[in-house]
């Protein structure tokens, strides 16, 4: 509705403005008479200055049209594309730089703006007046009509295909735009390494050379976009030229009066004014398509994980988790398990453990289906979780990574991300099992500090323990620990190893081991090399296991220890 008032509104103002320079005609035309009359002057002035007022009131009209439906529109597609984009796999964000993802989301809302503007401010008025004016010239000068039209078509259809030919540096612009950004993301994100290695230098180049190749890309652009200007503007000199020069003739042998040859120039400027902006316009729409362009083909690619039409929601009465045959490979290629099979009775807590690049982690991101399984399946209480929607079986598992990250919101945010809608003293109960409250207190703004971005501002520990209270307040049936008490000092890593074990009191745990300290109390230890389950038993069975690979890995980390021990002494 707003949209087309908008129009309305463009419409007739384009209309009220080019009914002035017909007065005008007949303003001179009196002046010129013999006998010219001050009243019918006075009058034709009155209805000049009501046109331009109602011209004012369409153009008004018009204005806070398109700010209401330019604004929201701009909105509504940022919220249509984070809603898609967000909703990607695992892959597609590790395939992707962060800042170039957001400058896709932004470019996409402007496009709009940009195409919006272009076509309510200078296409519509242009087709409008091209129409009006050779309506009017019809009945003037039938020559000078044809001419502006042969005109008005010939630069219309120069910029359109000078335009289109053009679009493919407009793409590279835009891409090199993207590169930019997602490498200036990434050295900002990565600045502690930065200044550890003391690679300035080395990363100073390498922005350089990035920096100077979307230079050259907006240097072709740019020039192209001068090209294009600077023929249309020799362009315009020579027609308008030509036309001044055949009304001057056609006034001189009386075929036109004094005000019809006012009409024709002021008609002439006005129409030379617009295919001057038409020139702007195509650029900017071919623009706004290369910008629109790199957010369109992620909203068209299909999301990698997604639910089936039948997908049901996943009901977790024991908290059984089985493998049966699971078999996945990285891009289809890279084999990481390899045909696991592998059962976890309810409320039991297993570890997981082996190599670096066993499979560990995947087979915890397999269980909230981050990834698809190539063959097999994984179920929970009999229920292939193919077959459940992701936000059922997500909620229904709570996980405390090794690496934790925050938003940049407050404290009370962080820890009431677990649970939503959460009382206050749900999130302080929380806090308090995981020992969060403590530091928080001593924050100057205390719960309502808000963390940084990542949460950078807070401690390694610090950030550990706001996750591990956020999982406590989500108190899902399943948890997975991926070595949740890495971060920690000593004195921390024993109160949340006392959090931890009232946490996972009758719920079916996870863990993933790095540090094999941690797992001497897991009723099971499963041991992974090679994508395969080669070990499974108690910590005291494999450890009886002559020549298994648990013993081997325990013994080389006790020797670590044991070492670390004598060096200190």
């Amino acid at each position: 509705m707003v949209f087309f008032l908008a129009i309305a509104g463009i419409v007739l103002a384009s209309i009220a403005d080019i009914i002035p320079p017909i007065l005008y005609r007949d303003f001179f035309d009196t002046l010129s008479g013999t006998s010219a009359q001050i009243t019918a002057l006075v009058r034709i002035l009155v209805l000049i200055l009501l046109i331009h007022f109602f011209s004012w009131i369409f153009w008004r009209l018009c204005n806070f049209s398109v700010i209401f439906f330019e604004s929201h529109g701009m909105a509504k597609l940022r919220q249509r594309a984070f809603d898609y984009m967000i909703n990607h796999s695992h892959t597609f964000f590790a395939n992707n730089f962060t800042g170039s993802l957001v400058q896709r989301v932004n470019r996409f809302a402007r496009s709009f703006e940009r195409l919006t503007d272009r076509l309510i401010w200078s296409i519509l008025p242009l087709l409008v007046k091209i129409i009006g004016i050779s309506i009017i010239l019809w009945s003037v000068s039938r020559a000078i009509m044809y001419a502006m039209i042969v005109w008005a078509v010939f630069l219309i259809l120069f910029n359109y295909f000078f335009a289109r030919w053009k679009l493919k540096y407009d793409i590279r612009q835009a891409e090199a735009d993207s590169r930019t950004t997602g490498l200036l993301a990434d050295d900002i994100s990565n600045q502690n390494p930065i200044q550890l290695f003391t690679s300035f230098n080395d990363e100073s180049s390498r922005f350089k050379k990035i920096s100077n190749e979307q230079a050259r890309a907006s240097w072709t652009t740019w020039g192209l976009n001068e090209i294009m200007g600077s023929v249309q503007g020799a362009c315009m000199i020579l027609i308008e030229f030509f036309l001044f020069y055949y009304a001057l003739r056609y006034w001189q042998a009386g075929i036109l009066t004094l005000g019809v040859f006012v009409l024709v120039q002021v008609y002439l400027f006005s129409l030379n004014q617009h295919l001057w902006e038409f020139t702007r316009v195509t650029r900017d729409i071919y623009e706004s398509y290369a910008d629109a362009k790199e957010m369109a083909e992620i909203m068209l690619l299909p999301h990698e994980i997604r639910d089936l039409p039948t997908a049901t929601a996943l009901v977790v009465a024991k908290g059984e988790i089985e493998f049966h045959d699971a078999t996945f490979n990285f891009h289809k290629t890279r084999a990481v398990l390899d045909k696991i099979n592998l059962k976890i009775k309810p409320g039991e807590k297993v570890a997981v453990i082996g190599p670096s690049g066993a499979g560990k982690s995947t087979f915890a991101r397999l269980l909230f289906r981050f990834y698809d399984l190539d063959d097999g399946k994984i179920l929970i209480d009999g229920q292939d979780i193919k077959y459940v929607t992701q936000e059922s079986l997500r909620k229904n598992i709570s996980l405390v990574p090794q690496d934790p990250v925050l938003f940049h919101r407050t404290l009370m945010e962080n820890i009431r991300y677990g649970k939503r809608d959460a009382t206050d003293a749900e999130v302080f109960s929380a806090a308090l099992a995981a020992h969060c409250d403590e530091f928080i207190h001593n924050l100057p703004l205390g719960y309502d500090t808000y963390v940084g971005e990542r949460g950078v501002k807070l401690s390694g520990g610090e950030r550990q323990r706001v996750v591990i209270a956020r999982a406590i307040l989500k108190n899902a049936p399943i948890l997975v620990l991926d070595e949740a008490t890495s971060s920690l000092d000593s004195h921390s890593e024993a109160l949340i190893q006392d959090a931890l074990g009232k946490l996972i009191e009758g719920k079916t745990v996870i863990v993933i081991a790095h540090r094999l300290s941690t797992v001497r109390k897991m009723d099971r230890i499963v041991v992974i090399d090679k994508g395969k389950v080669v070990e499974d038993g108690s910590h005291d069975e494999l450890l009886g296991k002559e020549g298994g690979l648990y013993k081997k890995l325990w013994e080389m980390q006790a020797g670590g220890f044991i070492y670390e021990k004598e060096e200190d002494e």
